[in-house]
């Protein structure tokens, strides 16, 4: 099953999501990965991660960091079941494919979803974490906006591929595609 689950800042998408990941993978985790696709560039990124990692303490993620090529990142089969995945997140990949040098800079959409119809073909269950960063009605800089619009860009591709859409508002997940979810 694919999952793409949706939010703003403190929603409680993330949890949502991991919790989401461990009732489609079962009691017995044999094959769990979480994608981390935050690079580590300042002291604020540094605590957001610990705080990430201590949510999913004992939860039997294996982490995998991935800032920019998601299409060549190769996931193993152990036991002979595919891995169940949750990356996180959308934002922070497409910033890092579409500002850092080795990025994929004006290609990072069409990048990026090849990089997920790869992943689909090598999950058992594909949760993608993204930001609702739409709304707030500011204009930004031309690179700020071009960033968001490959942003929406990819997320409609995501709920295009997607079983599953969800919106979490306030810890409260909205489903807006497909359903219902265990």
């Amino acid at each position: 099953m694919f999952v793409t689950v949706t939010g703003g800042s403190g929603s409680g998408k993330s949890e949502y999501s991991e919790d989401l990941l461990l009732r489609l993978d079962g009691e017995n985790p044999v094959n769990r990965i979480y994608i981390a696709t935050m690079f580590p560039f300042d002291e604020e990124s540094h605590r957001r991660i610990l705080r990430h990692r201590n949510m999913r303490k004992d939860k039997g993620f294996e982490t995998v960091e991935c800032y920019t090529g998601l299409k060549n990142l190769k996931l193993p089969v152990k036991n002979g079941k595919k891995p169940s995945v949750l990356l996180e997140c959308m934002s922070n990949l497409t910033a890092n494919e579409f500002y850092r040098e080795d990025g994929a800079g004006d290609r990072t959409p069409k990048e990026i979803l090849l990089g997920i119809d790869c992943l689909l073909a090598q999950t058992e269950h594909l949760i993608v974490v993204t930001n609702e960063v739409f709304s707030d009605g500011i204009l930004y800089d031309d690179s700020t906006e071009q960033y968001k619009k490959m942003l929406g860009e990819i997320n409609a591709g995501l709920a295009v591929r997607s079983d599953a859409f969800v919106e979490v508002v306030c810890s409260i997940p909205v489903i807006l595609k497909g359903g219902p979810l265990c």
